[in-house]
């Protein structure tokens, strides 16, 4: 498995993504292959969509998993795989991971 991202809380590699520290409350992990993927974007991150939030979201069509360190970010990368609720995160490396996800989802 050769690893193309990670900072600690958010893992691309070979497979697909790993959010870290996902599903509350026990901050066990959510995997999601490339292929589940239909569309990835970045947005801005304000109060209602994530920033003031470490885990969750204050917007009921994100889920976000923990990142003490949100609160510092202004991006937010969603990704839609289907569901209602769409899983999202703020990466330290919004660019590199946008390029990343884009490449391995079409």
């Amino acid at each position: 498995m050769a690893v193309r991202y990670d900072d600690g809380r958010l893992l691309l590699d070979d497979q697909g993504i790993t959010l870290r520290r996902y599903y509350f409350p026990f901050g066990t992990a959510k995997h999601i292959p490339y292929a589940r993927v239909r569309h990835v974007e970045a947005r801005s991150m304000g109060w209602l969509t994530g920033r003031g939030r470490a885990w969750g979201s204050a917007h009921p069509g994100y889920w976000l998993p923990l990142d003490a360190s949100r609160l510092h970010k202004d991006r937010l990368v969603v990704l839609d795989v289907g569901a209602r609720v769409r899983p999202a995160c703020s990466p330290d490396d919004v660019g590199r991971v946008l390029a990343l996800l884009r490449e391995r989802t079409g």
